[in-house]
């Protein structure tokens, strides 16, 4: 596994799926909004893996910087919250272009699960701490090994690298019958289900320290600043 992999698996399918993803994702999660809303007025930060910005406008009294791997997730950012929040970049999470210790905080959700390596996945890490100053605040979101109650049902026995289908779906015609020489599309995406205490780990093996950590939504997160 690695880039190849990951280019396979992760960023070709986002281009494929861009529209479909987008327009499936429209509504903040609360933990991720209650840290934007926490945020001193003024304050500046950087949203990796941005996707289509639906995290850019959630606070209007800071601005974020938004990057993401997909070039056509990126059009769909550029757009969202007006043209104050257009200040998106088609970028990697492992070679991000900013300066180091250039921002007040840093958001990661829903993306570091997609590397291939546990290097990788420590790498991304380091490079968000990277960004920050001193005592500034990376918030990072990662699907969740433990999701038994959940309609994807994994679980402890549950393998930790695993390929998780979108199906894209054909277009209709108001009869309900499929529009010609449309059908159901199935996209493979690559996942690293984080066991619980796996991500602190990696927070702390990238030269980070913990503040703060929680499950949600089937999701592990931690709040970390430079240690």
């Amino acid at each position: 596994m690695g880039a190849s992999y990951e280019e396979e698996h992760v960023h070709n399918v986002y281009e494929s799926i861009a529209s479909h993803f987008s327009a499936t994702r429209y509504k903040p999660w609360p933990v991720v909004g209650d840290f934007l809303n926490s945020l001193p007025k003024g304050a500046i930060g950087i949203d990796v893996g941005c996707g289509n910005g639906k995290y850019l406008a959630v606070n209007p009294h800071v601005y974020i910087m938004g990057s993401d791997r997909s070039p056509s997730l990126v059009r769909f950012a550029r757009d969202h919250g007006g043209e104050r929040r257009s200040d998106v970049a088609v970028a990697d999470g492992l070679s991000l272009p900013y300066p180091d210790r250039a921002f007040d905080f840093a958001i990661c959700i829903a993306v570091v699960h997609h590397l291939s390596t546990e290097e990788r996945r420590i790498a991304a890490v380091r490079a968000l701490l990277d960004c920050v100053k001193d005592g500034g605040k990376v918030l990072v979101f990662v699907w969740a090994l433990e999701q038994g109650s959940s309609r994807r049902g994994f679980n402890e026995g549950t393998d930790q690298d695993l390929l998780v289908p979108w199906v894209k779906k054909a277009k209709v015609e108001k009869g309900g019958q499929p529009v010609a020489g449309t059908s159901d599309q199935t996209y493979q995406r690559y996942y690293h289900l984080f066991k619980k205490g796996e991500l602190e780990d990696n927070v702390v093996s990238a030269g980070g320290k913990v503040l703060d950590h929680g499950y949600d939504r089937d999701n592990w997160w931690v709040v970390a600043s430079r240690a």
